[in-house]
C-alpha cells in the first residue's frame, strides 16, 4: 500500500499556505528592517508580542489578537523613541526596557492561567500544523494590510534610509516614517510567531534578509530574495520536519545560519 503524500492532509495544505503568506511578510519587512539597522528591533517584537498572547490566554481570546495589540503598542513606543536626537542609543536602550517589561508581564500572565505549559510551548515555538481556515483569513488580510502599507511607505522609506540626511533636506519626516515602518513590522512579527512562534520568529525574518543584502543586491532584486529565502526556509522546513519529526522552527534558525553562511561563500567566489 503506497503511503499517502504530505500534501494529501489538510493541515498540511493550510500550513503550507500559511508559510507562503508568512514569507512574503519576513522577507520583505525582514530586508527593510536589516536595511535601517532595526535587527534588534525585529528580534523583540515577537517576544513584546508574546505578553499579549499570554495575557489573551489569560481572559480566553485568541492569542494572535493580543500577540498584535501588543506588537503594535511597542512598536509604537519604540518608534516614538525614535525621535530622540540621540536616536540609535535611545532606541536601543528604549527597546530593551519594552522587551524585558513585556516579557515579564507574559509570565505573569501564564502564571494566571494556571499552568497553561502547553500554550505557553505554542506561543513560543508556534503551531503550524494547527492552522485552520479562519486562521489562514486573518493571515491573509494582516499580509495585504502590511503588503499595501509598505507599498505606500517604500520610496520614501528607502529613500530616508540609504540618505537620510538628504531625506530630510527634501523635507520627508524620518520619525514619523520609522513609527509607521514600526507598526507594520509589528504586524508582520505578530504574524510570523504564528508560523516560528515568538522565540525564532526573528529568525524568518533576519536570516533570508541578511542574506540578501550580503549578496548586495538591488532594493526590488533584494527582497525578492529574501522572500524566496523565507520561502525556501518554512516550506524546506516543514517538509523536513514531516520526515524527521523534528519541529519546524529548528530547521527554519539553522536554514537562516545556512543561507547566509551560502551568500557570504558566493560573495567571495565570485
Amino acid at each position: 500500500m503506497v503511503e499517502p503524500s504530505f500534501l494529501a492532509f489538510p493541515f498540511m495544505q493550510h500550513a503550507f499556505i500559511g508559510c507562503f503568506l508568512v514569507s512574503l511578510l519576513a522577507g520583505s519587512l525582514g530586508w527593510c528592517l536589516l536595511l535601517r539597522r532595526q535587527a534588534f528591533a525585529a528580534h523583540a517584537l515577537p517576544h513584546i508580542g508574546f505578553s499579549g498572547a499570554a495575557a489573551a490566554v489569560w481572559l480566553h481570546i485568541s492569542p494572535l489578537w493580543g500577540m498584535i495589540a501588543t506588537s503594535m503598542l511597542g512598536g509604537a513606543f519604540m518608534g516614538h523613541e525614535g525621535r530622540s536626537k540621540h536616536h540609535p542609543a535611545q532606541r536601543d536602550m528604549m527597546t530593551g526596557l519594552i522587551l524585558a517589561a513585556s516579557l515579564g508581564i507574559g509570565v505573569l500572565c501564564l502564571h494566571e492561567a494556571n499552568g497553561a505549559s502547553s500554550q505557553a510551548t505554542t506561543l513560543l515555538f508556534g503551531d503550524v500544523l494547527g492552522l485552520d481556515l479562519p486562521s489562514l483569513g486573518i493571515l491573509a488580510l494582516l499580509t495585504l494590510l502590511c503588503l499595501g502599507g509598505l507599498a505606500l511607505l517604500w520610496r520614501p522609506l528607502l529613500f530616508i534610509s540609504m540618505a537620510p540626511s538628504l531625506a530630510q533636506a527634501q523635507g520627508l519626516s524620518a520619525s514619523r516614517l520609522g513609527q509607521l515602518f514600526l507598526l507594520l513590522a509589528a504586524l508582520a512579527s505578530a504574524a510570523c510567531a504564528e508560523i516560528a512562534g515568538a522565540l525564532l520568529c526573528f529568525s524568518l525574518m533576519i536570516g533570508p534578509a541578511a542574506a540578501s543584502l550580503k549578496l548586495g543586491l538591488s532594493p526590488f532584486k533584494g527582497i525578492l530574495c529574501s522572500i524566496l529565502g523565507a520561502l525556501l526556509l518554512s516550506w524546506g522546513g516543514l517538509i523536513l520536519s514531516w520526515y524527521s519529526d523534528i519541529p519546524l522552527p529548528f530547521w527554519i534558525s539553522l536554514g537562516g545560519v545556512g543561507l547566509y553562511a551560502l551568500a557570504s561563500f558566493l560573495k567571495r567566489s565570485f
